[in-house]
């Protein structure tokens, strides 16, 4: 079922007999994944997340996709609620129409089939955006990229909206791993186990993936000023080598009367040679010391 309506649930909840709790969540989404018992129906929201396909990073507006599974679990039906993201239901049905033994074991190995694609897809996301990070890194370090931070911010702003949606996640797996609950028998926890530690490290592979953009916006930061100190460097030698030619001919028009170099026959071109030697001195002498 996907994007339900408050009818569409209070009729299924009436008819499956599910607690009417729940139908809040199912109609209007939560924030986070979470995992609740009612009776012995299994309450789980599970996010969900999808990479979104780009050229290279550069051209990318948005790079990850949310959206949000909910699961009604008892021991005779799996009912779920789709909200936005990737269509994942047909797939899960269709893999176990295929293998019958799998279905005749209970509810809980479809649920544990959700679970274990919707980390398989965290894994696929982690692992394109590991891509993103070499490319970006690059790209923020080239000769010519220090106009490019803004596509790490972009990639650190989509990390941080993927980690708000994987990182929740874990205490329903472990509960569903480690806890007595309801249609979730004893051998199953096996299963569950095993999707808790694929999703462990996708959240050591997200960590490390900030580290990595939070050192490359700090380091970016620091080359974007270094270089503005250059650029401040540059202007101010050249501030300094047009400072003596403005001296010299605001001292020659004052107008005075009585100068003695205004009468000196070839002092026009005696004051340019001047002019030239001393800002090439002073352009030489910024050279040195690497203004220039």
């Amino acid at each position: 079922m996907k994007d339900p309506s408050d009818d569409d649930l209070a009729w299924f909840a009436d008819f499956f007999g599910i607690h009417p709790l729940v139908v809040d969540d199912a109609v209007n989404g939560h924030d986070r994944s979470k995992l609740e018992v009612f009776e012995d129906t299994i309450f789980l929201v599970v996010s969900t997340a999808a990479y979104v396909d780009h050229a290279t990073i550069a051209d990318a507006a948005e790079i990850v996709t949310t959206g949000q599974v909910m699961v009604f679990l008892t021991s005779h039906f799996v009912l779920t609620v789709r909200r936005k993201g990737p269509a994942q239901m047909r797939a899960v049905r269709s893999r176990l129409e295929r293998h019958p033994e799998q279905l005749a074991q209970g509810t809980w190995r479809i649920l544990y089939e959700i679970l274990d694609g919707v980390v398989d897809d965290y894994a696929r996301v982690a692992a394109e955006m590991e891509e993103d990070v070499d490319e970006v890194e690059e790209m923020v370090f080239a000769d010519s990229g220090t106009g490019r931070i803004d596509r790490a911010y972009l990639l650190k702003r989509e990390l941080i909206e993927f980690r708000r949606c994987a990182m929740p996640v874990a205490l329903p797996l472990l509960t569903l791993a480690q806890k007595d609950l309801p249609n979730i028998p004893l051998e199953a926890r096996a299963y569950f186990r095993e999707v808790s530690d694929h999703h462990v490290e996708v959240r050591e592979a997200l960590t490390s993936f900030d580290d990595i953009l939070s050192t490359v916006l700090q380091a970016a930061l620091a080359r974007q000023s270094v270089a503005d100190n250059q650029d401040m460097r540059k202007i101010s030698a050249a501030v300094g080598i047009l400072a003596v030619p403005t001296a010299i001919a605001g001292i020659y028009g004052m107008n005075f009367q009585h100068m003695p170099e205004l009468a000196t026959p070839y002092g026009y071109y005696v004051v340019l040679v001047v002019m030239a030697v001393l800002m090439l001195t002073i352009f030489f002498a910024f050279r040195r010391n690497k203004w220039l």
